[in-house]
């Protein structure tokens, strides 16, 4: 299942494991149990800590193929259904560590509140391998399962329980139920699970930071125009904080960054881990999961009121609060969002297998989504709003040459259509005919 490789990375990656790691698998005859059961074996051979023990589970409580990484005598460890590669092979390695006793790169105060959560949470999140938002999900749930025996979760490879993706009707990924009612979609860190789950945890938080001295400079936004203006000014040697909704922003968001000067390629996520150490390299105060009300100005201090009911004061406040995504701002967006409408091709693409798809935009996301998607979607139809699409030359001729491609142009979407639950379709305006059509 591995090359040489990544058998030897493995091999490496497990030499942190301190105590024995039992892996139980359900499995039966179908080419994705035995390409998984390839995968235990190769597992198993990196580690003398590691052993796997397989059941034939026909009807059996867990889906299959699946597996669940535990301690001797635990059974609340996570569990993966489908094979955990691609993105999410990150995610299992660093299961098979937490759980062999290499502890987690987490504040303390996380950890035990994890611990102290008493009640009984069963999550199942929903993947593709292909999506880059969905690791931190999957890694969060897997951190929350090994630290308190009264959690549980599970990996989902949509590709591979599509009879669940259809009964669900999910549309976008990562897709998180909680005790069988939708908990949540896309991107969501470790503090924001908690504090959907802990809502004492989100007052004491609130407490904490409304207690805190005034600021000497107070950012408001944590995107990369956030973390510059606060390394500059904790350079100088003054009290600086950030508040922000999310560390990151929507660089978050993003798969693959190109334009920023000296480093040829990374990805959003990665960009983003490395703008929050080095702000806190400065010993800036990060308060994630806050978004600001209201400023309040003052004779001597701004106060910048928060919507947990925190309040921050600060002598100068920056406003560094980003950029969204943009809409087309039509009738439907909103309430089929993650419901038929999707933002990212990589993300949500393999949910669509064999479906009829409409790319909105013609310049170069709009064209590479296309491209993108004609290789799994039944059909692509991409609609461009100018008399001619914006993206590269390069990408134009790729586009043309795709048999399952088609392109309208000089068009106007007007509405996206649905049965109240899922997108079934969608209305442009030919602008040069002044004829409204569906699709």
């Amino acid at each position: 299942m591995l090359d040489a490789s990544l058998k030897a990375q493995l091999a490496t990656y497990l030499q942190r494991i301190s105590q024995p790691v039992e892996i139980s698998a359900a499995l039966d005859d179908t080419p994705a149990s035995r390409e998984m059961r390839s995968l235990l074996r190769d597992i198993a051979e990196a580690s003398p800590l590691i052993r796997v023990t397989e059941t034939r589970e026909p009807g059996g409580p867990h889906r299959t193929p699946s597996f669940a990484i535990n301690r001797p005598g635990e059974n609340h460890g996570p569990r993966f259904a489908g094979l955990p590669m691609g993105h999410e092979f990150t995610s299992l390695v660093l299961a098979l560590l937490q759980v062999g006793g290499y502890p987690p790169k987490v504040e303390q105060a996380v950890l035990e509140q994890i611990r102290a959560l008493d009640v009984d949470l069963e999550f199942e999140v929903y993947v593709s391998l292909t999506c880059h938002n969905c690791p931190d999900v999957v890694q969060a749930l897997n951190l929350m399962a090994v630290q308190n025996p009264r959690i549980r979760t599970t990996m989902i490879e949509g590709s591979l329980f599509q009879d669940e993706i259809e009964q669900r009707q999910i549309m976008g990924v990562p897709t998180v139920f909680l005790n069988g009612t939708m908990f949540g979609t896309g991107r969501m860190s470790l503090e924001e699970i908690l504090a959907k789950v802990d809502a004492s945890g989100s007052e004491r938080e609130a407490k904490k930071i409304a207690a805190k001295d005034p600021f000497d400079v107070l950012i408001v936004g944590g995107g990369p125009a956030g973390a510059a203006a606060a390394v500059y000014a904790a350079r100088k040697g003054i009290r600086t904080g950030v508040a922000s909704e999310r560390f990151g922003g929507q660089v978050l968001d993003t798969l693959g960054i190109e334009n920023y000067i000296s480093v040829k390629e990374t990805e959003g996520p990665k960009f983003a881990l490395a703008l929050e150490e080095h702000v806190r390299h400065y010993d800036v105060d990060i308060m994630n999961l806050q978004r600001a009300k209201a400023l309040v100005p003052g004779s001597d201090l701004i106060e910048l009121q928060l919507e947990s009911g925190a309040t921050l004061k600060a002598r100068t406040v920056i406003l560094s609060t980003g950029a969204r995504w943009r809409n087309i701002n039509v009738p439907g967006e909103q309430e089929f969002k993650n419901k038929g409408v999707a933002y990212c091709p990589h993300c949500d693409g393999p949910l669509f297998k064999g479906k009829r798809v409409a790319v909105i935009g013609g310049g170069n996301s709009g064209v590479e989504a296309a491209i993108d998607l004609a290789g799994i979607v039944k059909e692509v139809t991409l609609i461009e709003f100018g008399a001619e699409l914006r993206a590269d030359a390069v990408l134009q001729r790729k586009l043309y040459s795709l048999k399952n491609v088609t392109v309208i142009k000089s068009a106007q979407t007007t509405e996206i259509h649905g049965d109240g639950k899922i997108v079934n379709g969608l209305s442009y305006k030919d602008r040069n005919s002044g004829e409204v059509k569906r699709i």
